[in-house]
């Protein structure tokens, strides 16, 4: 008798949202993506302006299969966003990189772009994947604010210590894919 394996693209799809910030560590999310598309998860891509000018939209697009998001407006889903849609059919969101610039306007609540205001729309669990300099992680200012989102319910994945793109060492850089991707599993609705 031969016995049966179940693998991953055996389930129907999990379904998260991915939220991309501007820093340099957005390039590393296109892996994630890709190895999240593979494993047959429905992955959506929202990024914010500036996390456009480090990698292109069309990268995600291709990757996921689907439309980037990148506005609350101009899309075929106002007056209502795109934002608010994808909130109401992922399970998951996650925040890859989240800048310090994001980690503060979402311990205060401001929606000033479509990263912040996805994640206010969001009412599932949120993940979020710190990339930034040293120093900024280490700032009081930034660790409150970490702390402030830790006691609303997000889940911090990281940082790791290593080697960072302002050619210093430390705390800072995001997590590899696999610390990624096994969180996503840990913390999916059962």
């Amino acid at each position: 008798m031969t016995e049966s394996v179940v693998t991953e693209n055996d389930h129907p799809p999990r379904t998260v949202c991915i939220c991309i910030t501007g820093g340099i560590a957005a390039f590393k999310v296109a892996g994630l993506v890709s190895q999240l598309a593979q494993s047959n998860w429905n992955v959506t891509v929202v990024m914010t302006p500036a996390a456009t000018k480090f990698v292109g939209e069309t990268t995600f697009q291709s990757l996921s299969g689907k439309p980037v998001i990148t506005s609350v407006f101009g899309d075929a889903d106002a007056p209502f966003g795109a934002h608010v849609k994808v909130c109401n059919e992922c399970d998951l969101l996650l925040i890859a990189p989240a800048t310090a610039d994001f980690i503060a306007k979402a311990a205060v609540g401001i929606s000033d772009c479509v990263a912040s205001t996805t994640y206010l729309a969001f009412g599932g669990t949120v993940l979020v994947a710190p990339a930034m300099n040293s120093v900024m992680w280490n700032k009081p200012a930034t660790q409150r604010n970490v702390q402030q989102l830790r006691e609303d319910g997000v889940i911090f994945v990281g940082p790791e210590d290593g080697w960072l793109s302002c050619r210093q060492s430390g705390p800072g850089r995001l997590v590899n894919d696999r610390c990624l991707i096994d969180a996503l599993k840990d913390h999916y609705p059962q």
